[in-house]
C-alpha cells in the first residue's frame, strides 16, 4: 500500500513557519476539497489522483517521494 505522508509534512511545515496550518489553510492554497484533503490525512490508503498529488507536493514545497511511502 502507499501511504501519503500529509500529517507528517503538515506538522513539518507548521514547525518551520511557526504557525498552526490547518486543512482550510491547505484547501485555500491548493484549490482541493475540504473532503479531498481530510480523506487524504485521515484515511490510510486513500486513492488520490496524480494531480492532487502534485498539487500538495508544490504546497509542501517537496517531491513526490517525500510525500509518499510504500508500506507492507
Amino acid at each position: 500500500m502507499i501511504r501519503i505522508l500529509f500529517n507528517q509534512l503538515l506538522d513539518e511545515k507548521s514547525f518551520r513557519e511557526r504557525k498552526r496550518i490547518t486543512i482550510s489553510d491547505v484547501c485555500e492554497a491548493t484549490g482541493l476539497s475540504r473532503p479531498t484533503v481530510s480523506r487524504i490525512a485521515n484515511v490510510p490508503g486513500y486513492v488520490t489522483s496524480t494531480e492532487t498529488i502534485e498539487r500538495l507536493c508544490r504546497y509542501f514545497q517537496c517531491a513526490p517521494g517525500d510525500l509518499l511511502v510504500l508500506v507492507d
